[in-house]
């Protein structure tokens, strides 16, 4: 153990790297191989807890479900519930809920509420998340998220094999002081939000701007 520590944290390599031979990074004229098994592999991809009322004589769920902007004007979303997803159930019994945005700090409770099934405890209890209650619709929030958005179901598909993809208006977006400037725009330096790396299942936060939507054109304006 002593010895990897040390290997671990020492300075300098033994024998010098040539960066040429650094298979770290992909080689972007190198031959391309397909993979065992196709996968979505599209990172990132939002991590959202997506908040709902209980069946009666039942806890509220909290989910992690795959989620996805529709339409920015009018604001649509849309998210995917599996058969074995009590929270399937609840949207179509329900049809209203909320997107709760984590943040870092809240990256361990997100695993919680996705790791655990509200049949047999109370997700808010389990992750030690402050239940609120949303302005718009009738569903609960989490209060440590900085940004709510309040969803209504307009729309449904069946997808096979076993797949249902809800898509919702949202009816009221809020959001915790300083989450946006003056003009309603995201502070994204302010909000330390993560996303879900699909291809390798981590989370990651947000790194360097590189660019914003309609920079070729000299716009500054595009928020979705």
């Amino acid at each position: 153990m002593l010895a990897a520590l040390g290997t671990m944290w020492s300075c300098a390599p033994e024998t010098p790297v040539n960066p040429a031979e650094n298979t770290d990074e992909p080689d972007p004229d190198g031959p391309r191989i397909v993979l065992a098994s196709p996968g979505p592999m599209i990172p990132p991809v939002p991590a959202i807890l997506l908040t709902i009322e209980g069946a009666e004589d039942e806890p509220d769920e909290i989910s992690v479900l795959w989620t996805f902007v529709v339409s920015g004007d009018p604001p649509q979303i849309g998210v995917s519930a599996a058969s074995e997803h009590r929270a399937r159930g609840l949207l179509e019994l329900h049809t209203e809920f909320v997107l709760n945005l984590p943040t870092a700090t809240m990256v361990e409770a997100f695993d919680i509420a996705d790791m655990n099934s509200s049949r047999t405890a109370d997700k808010f209890e389990l992750t030690g998340f402050t239940r609120g209650r949303a302005l718009a619709v009738d569903a609960p929030t989490i209060e440590e998220s900085p940004i709510h958005c309040e969803c209504r179901i307009i729309a449904s598909l069946d997808v096979p094999p076993d797949r249902k993809l809800f898509i919702a208006e949202i009816v009221a977006t809020t959001v915790s002081e300083g989450a946006v400037d003056s003009e309603g725009r995201l502070n994204v330096s302010r909000v330390p939000f993560f996303g879900m790396t699909a291809g390798s299942g981590e989370h990651y936060t947000m790194g360097e701007r590189i660019g914003n939507i309609g920079m070729t054109v000299g716009r500054t304006d595009i928020k979705y």
